[in-house]
C-alpha cells in the first residue's frame, strides 16, 4: 500500500521523469533527402549539413534520391514515419518532387527546401537565385566575345529549378546582346561524361561557328572542356560553368577553364540545418534565405584558400 501511494505521489510530482531542458533535452532528429550523392556539389552540401548538425548536437537521417523524384517522395514518407522533427529536401524536380512537400505539410512536419525549389511551398527555403548565376556567366561570355558569336548552352536535368532558372537567366542576357547567336541547347544531365559526348557531337555539327559554351554546372563545363581540348580548339572557345567545384577552380587557375560561378554550398547546407532545427522547436524563420553567387576568373590569389 505504501509502495502504491509513493508511486502515485511520484506521478503527481513528476518524479522520475527526465526534464526536457538543458543537456537532458531530447536530441533533435532531422531527415534529409538529397538529389544525387554522385554529384560533387551535392557532396559539399551534405558535408556542410553534417558539419552543422554535429556542432548543434542534431542527428541526421540522410537519404540519396539518386536523381529520382519518385524515390525522393518515398524517402520523405519514410522519414515522416520514422518520426523526424523536421526534413531538409534537396529537390530532384520542381513538379515531381512537390508531393514530398505536400506529404510533410499534411503530417505537420516542417520542411526546408535547400538549393532547389518545388512548385509546392515548403516551410522555408535556403538557396541562391539561379537566374543570377546564368546572368553572371553569360555577361562574362558576352564581354569576352564583344557581344557577337556562336554560343552553345548545356542544361541540367530538365524540369529541375536550376535548369529552368539558369536557362531563363541565360536568355535574358541573350536578349540584351542580339549579336550572340544561340546555336544549340541540350541537356547533359549535370553529368561530365555525357557532356563530353554532347560536346563532341556539337564540334562536328557546328565546327568553327562555336565561340563559347555556357554549361549550367561545372561537371558539364569540365566535360565540354575535355572534348574541346581533345579537338585542339580551346584557344578558340570560351567555356564557363557554375558551382566552383574543386576541378573547375583548379582548371580556372591553370588557365584552361575561362570562368566558373561560385555557389556557396556550405552556406546553403549549414543554413538549411539551422532553419530546420529552429522550425522543429516551433521558432520562426525567414521564409526565404538567398545566398549570392560570385563570378570566379583566373587571378593572382589562391582561389581555393579564399573560398
Amino acid at each position: 500500500m505504501k509502495k502504491m501511494m509513493w508511486l502515485a505521489l511520484a506521478v503527481l510530482c513528476g518524479c522520475g521523469r527526465p526534464q526536457q531542458t538543458g543537456t537532458q533535452e531530447r536530441q533533435a532528429v532531422i531527415g534529409v533527402s538529397l538529389l544525387n550523392m554522385a554529384n560533387e556539389f551535392i557532396v559539399t552540401l551534405h558535408a556542410a549539413m553534417q558539419e552543422r548538425a554535429d556542432e548543434l548536437g542534431v542527428r541526421l537521417i540522410v537519404t540519396d534520391a539518386q536523381r529520382s523524384p519518385e524515390r525522393q517522395v518515398q524517402q520523405v514518407e519514410t522519414l515522416i514515419a520514422q518520426g523526424v522533427q523536421a526534413i531538409v529536401l534537396n529537390p530532384c524536380e520542381v513538379e515531381a518532387s512537390s508531393p514530398a512537400v505536400l506529404k510533410a505539410r499534411a503530417a505537420g512536419v516542417p520542411l526546408v527546401n535547400v538549393n532547389s525549389e518545388t512548385a509546392a511551398q515548403p516551410t522555408a527555403f535556403v538557396g541562391s537565385r539561379d537566374e543570377e548565376s546564368a546572368e553572371l556567366a553569360m555577361d562574362y561570355i558576352a564581354q569576352r566575345l564583344n557581344g557577337a558569336g556562336g554560343l552553345l548552352i548545356m542544361e541540367g536535368y530538365l524540369g529541375q529549378a536550376a535548369q529552368l532558372k539558369r536557362s531563363a537567366g541565360a536568355r535574358a542576357v541573350l536578349a540584351r546582346h542580339p549579336g550572340l547567336k544561340l546555336l544549340a541547347v541540350q541537356s547533359a544531365e549535370w553529368d561530365r561524361a555525357k557532356a563530353v559526348a554532347l560536346m563532341e557531337n556539337w564540334l562536328q555539327a557546328y565546327g568553327s561557328s562555336i565561340r563559347a559554351v555556357f554549361a549550367q554546372n561545372d561537371e558539364m563545363a569540365m566535360g565540354a572542356l575535355l572534348a574541346v581540348e581533345r579537338a585542339g580548339r580551346k584557344s578558340e572557345i570560351v567555356i564557363v560553368g557554375v558551382d566552383a567545384i574543386r576541378d573547375a577552380l583548379d582548371a580556372v587557375q591553370q588557365g584552361r577553364l575561362d570562368a566558373t560561378v561560385f555557389q556557396d554550398g556550405r552556406a546553403q547546407g549549414r543554413g538549411a540545418i539551422d532553419a530546420a532545427l529552429r522550425l522543429s522547436r516551433g521558432e520562426a524563420v525567414e521564409p526565404e534565405t538567398w545566398i549570392p553567387f560570385r563570378l570566379i576568373t583566373r587571378g593572382p590569389v589562391d582561389i581555393m584558400t579564399e573560398l
